[in-house]
């Protein structure tokens, strides 16, 4: 009888030191793209940087080695004015968006729609 084909584990495509460098520079182009409003490219580099997350948390802990080293200390203190930033721009932008939505709607509400759809029901 054939024996079932044995499935090596991979090694890691990246070091935690690689990934710890990709999530910074992320973090900088995340901060590049809410600047300049581009919110579709910045959701997606949400989404890239949350996998990063998560492939550093599957490092195993015997292969994490960087983590603890002065040079990641540097690099996250790096990274934490970035994340204050971009939270703070998000937010400004959420808010700006948010007023925008609710000039629509009150433009809506307020007549001037209405008024539209009116004068097109009499035409």
């Amino acid at each position: 009888m054939a024996q079932p084909p044995v499935v090596k584990k991979s090694k890691p495509v990246f070091t935690e030191k690689e990934l710890w460098e990709k999530y910074w520079l992320i973090t900088q182009e995340l901060l590049k793209f809410i600047k300049a409003e581009d919110i579709d490219t910045f959701l997606d580099l949400v989404d890239q940087r949350q996998r990063l997350m998560e492939m550093l948390k599957a490092v195993p802990a015997q292969e994490q080695t960087f983590s603890s080293t002065p040079e990641c200390a540097e690099l996250k203190e790096r990274i934490k004015p970035l994340d204050m930033q971009i939270m703070y721009k998000a937010r400004t932008w959420l808010n700006k968006s948010r007023h925008n939505n609710i000039q629509v709607r009150s433009y809506d509400v307020g007549g001037y729609g209405g008024a539209a759809s009116r004068i097109n029901q009499e035409s």
